[in-house]
Order: C-alpha cells, then sequence, then structure tokens
C-alpha cells in the first residue's frame, strides 16, 4: 500500500469533489491527523469532503485502483484512534453528509446522513414527541456515523440499548466502489445475513455508511435525578447490582470516584465559569448518578423510594434529590463533563473495560492496585449500570518511556482481569489502534482469522481504514 505521491492521481480524486472540498497544504489537513486519543497524529496526504454517495464511490474506486489507504472519518471525538489515517492516503471527512431526510412519525422511524451531530438529531426527534436514546458525552460534536462505527451507547443504555439496537436499514459504499442497502426498513428480517449488525461496530473498516435509517420511541416525559455518595469506591459498584436486583430499571446509573468530581468542578469553573455545588464529606469517596424515567410521577416515585430504600444497606451519605430541571442538569453536565476535565488536567490513556456488573467491586479493587503497582493514578468513572466502567491513567509527571512502556503492562494486567472477570476490552470505544495490541487475549485466534476473512471478502485490497482492530 502507497501513500499519494502522483499529482495526477490527486488531481483526478480531487475532481470528484471539487477542489474547494479537498485538502493538500498541512495546515487545511491537521485536524484531520488527530482525534481524542492521548496524542498520536497521522497526516494524511490528501483529505476531501464528498456529498455524495457517488461521489464516495468514484473516490473509492480510484483508491482501489492505485492501492491507497482511505480513512473515513466523522466528528474526530474518538477515543481509540479508530479515524486515524496511520498509513497516510486519503482522509474521507463525512461532514458535508449532514441532513436529516425525513422523521417518519406514523412507523417512528427516521432516515439521517451520518455527518448529522447526535444531539441535533436527538433534538429534531424531541421536537415531534420522539425519543432516540443513545447518548454519548460527546454527544454535541460526534456524528451519527461515527456512533455507529463504534457502536456508542452512553448513559442511557442500561434501559434502552446501544446504537446498534435502532438501526434498521443502512446504505452503504462498499471498498470496491458498489452501492448498497443492508436490510429494510422494517422491524423483523430474517432474510440472509444480518448486514445491518455487522457495520455497527465494524470501525469503518468494511464500508462507508451515507444513510441510516433508525428506529425511534416515544419520549418519556417524567424523570427522576438522586445521587448517591458512598464511602468507598467498592461500595458503590457493590450498591448497582442490588437496586437492578430490587427490580429497579433506571435510565442511567453512572459511578463517579470522588477524583472525577473535584476535577470536573475545577474544570466548569476554570473553563466555563460554572459552579457545581456537591457536598464532599472527607469520608465520601465515591457517587451514583441515579436516573428514572417514564410518564407516572407515581410510579417513579415509588421506584426512588425503592432504590433509597436498598441503599440503607450500604455504606452511603445523605441522598441528593435533584427536585428541578435546574439541579438535574447541573448534575448531567458534571458527569457529561469528566473526560474533558481529566483530559484538561493531564494527558491520558481512555480505557472503556465492561465487565458483568456484579463483579464492578473485584474490577475496581483491581484498578486500583494495578494503578499502585506500577505508580501510575487513574480516574474512573462510567456506566456502571451496565458494567461499563471508564479507567482514566493520566500521565501527570511519568518519563515518556516509562509511559509508552510500563504503563502499558500495567494496562495489559487490567484488561487479564476484565477478561478473567468475565467481561471484554470496550464498551463503547472501540479498539482501533489504541486496543489493538491487546485483542488476542479478548477474542482468541479463531474469532480473530473469521473476523479477518470477512474484512478480506469486504475489502479485498485491504484499503479501507487499514491497521485498525487486528
Amino acid at each position: 500500500m502507497k501513500s499519494v505521491t502522483n499529482q495526477s492521481i490527486f488531481e483526478g480524486i480531487a475532481s470528484i469533489v471539487g477542489q474547494e472540498n479537498a485538502f493538500l497544504l498541512d495546515e487545511d489537513k491537521y485536524k484531520y491527523s488527530h482525534d481524542e486519543t492521548e496524542d498520536y497524529s497521522f497526516m494524511p496526504d490528501l483529505v476531501v469532503k464528498p456529498d455524495t454517495p457517488e461521489q464516495i464511490s468514484e473516490i473509492l474506486k480510484r483508491c482501489n485502483e492505485h492501492l491507497i489507504p482511505v480513512t473515513p472519518r466523522g466528528g474526530g471525538t474518538g477515543l481509540s484512534g479508530g479515524a486515524l489515517p496511520t498509513k497516510n492516503g486519503v482522509v474521507i471527512s463525512m461532514e458535508r453528509f449532514n441532513k436529516i431526510i425525513a422523521i417518519d412519525e406514523l412507523n417512528l422511524q427516521a432516515t439521517v446522513e451520518p455527518g448529522v451531530i447526535t444531539e441535533v438529531f436527538q433534538n429534531a426527534v424531541k421536537e415531534k414527541g420522539l425519543f432516540y436514546p443513545p447518548d454519548p458525552s460527546s454527544k454535541g460534536t460526534c456524528f451519527l456515523g461515527g456512533n455507529l462505527a463504534e457502536n456508542a451507547g452512553g448513559p442511557k443504555a442500561v434501559k434502552y440499548g446501544v446504537t446498534r439496537d435502532y438501526v434498521l436499514n443502512l446504505q452503504v459504499v462498499l471498498p470496491t466502489g458498489e452501492i448498497i442497502w443492508t436490510a429494510a426498513n422494517v422491524l423483523k428480517n430474517s432474510t440472509g445475513y444480518n448486514l445491518t449488525q455487522l457495520m455497527c461496530g465494524s470501525e469503518g473498516t468494511l464500508g462507508i455508511i451515507t444513510k441510516i435509517v433508525f428506529k425511534l420511541k416515544p419520549f418519556p416525559k417524567k424523570d427522576i435525578t438522586l445521587l448517591a455518595p458512598f464511602t468507598s469506591n467498592e461500595e458503590a459498584c457493590r450498591a448497582i447490582a442490588a437496586i437492578f436486583k430490587a427490580g429497579v430499571a433506571p435510565s442511567g446509573v453512572e459511578f463517579m470516584e470522588r477524583d472525577a468530581i473535584e476535577k470536573t468542578q475545577k474544570y466548569l469553573l476554570n473553563e466555563m465559569g460554572q459552579k457545581v455545588n456537591i457536598d464532599l464529606p472527607d469520608n465520601i469517596k465515591a457517587h451514583l448518578l441515579i436516573e428514572l424515567d417514564g410518564n407516572d410521577d407515581e410510579v417513579l416515585m415509588n421506584e426512588a423510594e425503592t432504590i433509597i430504600t436498598v441503599l440503607e444497606d450500604f455504606d452511603t451519605g445523605e441522598i441528593l434529590f435533584a427536585d428541578n430541571q435546574s439541579r438535574k442538569d447541573e448534575l448531567w453536565k458534571l458527569r457529561r463533563n469528566v473526560s474533558p476535565a481529566v483530559n484538561a488536567y493531564s494527558l491520558t490513556k481512555a480505557e472503556d473495560v465492561v465487565v458483568p456488573r456484579g463483579n464492578l467491586p473485584a474490577l475496581i479493587v483491581f484498578i486500583k492496585q494495578v494503578g499502585a503497582k506500577y505508580g501510575f493514578n487513574s480516574v474512573c468513572y462510567g456506566h456502571a449500570g451496565d458494567g461499563n466502567l471508564h479507567i482514566n491513567i493520566m500521565k501527570e509527571n511519568l518519563s515518556d518511556a516509562y509511559w509508552h512502556n510500563e504503563v502499558n503492562e500495567g494496562i495489559r494486567e487490567i484488561f487479564e482481569e476484565v477478561v478473567a472477570l468475565g467481561g471484554t476490552l470496550s464498551g463503547e470505544h472501540g479498539i482501533g489502534i489504541a486496543k489493538r495490541p491487546y485483542m488476542k487475549m479478548a477474542m482468541g485466534e479463531v474469532k480473530l482469522d473469521l473476523m479477518r476473512g470477512i474484512k478480506r471478502v469486504f475489502d479485498p485490497q485491504g484499503i479501507l481504514n487499514p491497521e485498525k482492530i487486528f
């Protein structure tokens, strides 16, 4: 595989989208060389911004002919390096695919392009009384196509599921240039292999998505938010399984250790001038942010009372009941800004492992033990209701050599423990390049070979998003 070096090849690809949508200068290409993954950066040879499937098809045909690597890119919010042009070549930015094509209120469906920002789509369907639940923390900037490529989830996944649970049909341009629809716009489909689900979580390695048909739900009219403090990380994680065992199905159960809250409070105050007041006595080490939603106030209050009763058996502090929308929004702003707050404090390695939620207490203890062994600090938080824990390992004053070697050995030990606890390497960030070295421990060689075989069927020349996952 080779990078674009022939001027005539570049001119031919640029002519497909027009010179105003093709970029060769480094200052124009720089933002496409990196995302939110550590400090990785790979400069593409060319960035193009098509706006039709036919343009993408023609670009891919040219790149196939000349064995030029192609990297599809969404909003650039990835945390595993899944949209980085590690082999240089051509980046196809999907930012001009930004239309909500149709919202079908009768069939509870919507057809959109992949460059639509997630929160823009959520707000558009909400105006019609409809609900698109996948809710990643970066929803204000991430693209729907990137959510689908990584199978994003977010806080509401514990009750409503992840992105793949809302995808009915996809228009996809294959690496060889063919344009296909993967299924039909129906709720049940037993017609052959499920190509739609195969695309979900494939990290842009099998095709480039150009249209998405989502299913929707009616928007829940009521919600309750609780913030429960605990005397230890382990105690907070132990309480999660007990809540579900009591028969309550929250729409969100978010774990934040004390350090996550303190750093985010400082970040919001310093960067946005916003003060979030939360009482943090010395003995409180972690919090659970719990949300209930539905359409019946009495049912929600009964569920909230059940949760409070369950938590009486744990070492907790005073539970905060958010009694107005402003306070609810404030608490969720705190949770959604943990990641940028930690990244503003230090360069981080952001891992998002997932285990059965009953095994979270053992995992959180092990993570801190590994940190002590290897001399690094971590900030843990995440969608603990479905066992998805974000582990932000901070570089702080560690040397570059130690950061790239010994710290990675600590991460390997954490991943080994995750697998031993019945979990896996990623709940929503994907594998990309950051977790690629650890895939064998989670998947085994037989499954990896099957995946490589699928990749070869879709992309026989291996041009599309190379060096990802495997």
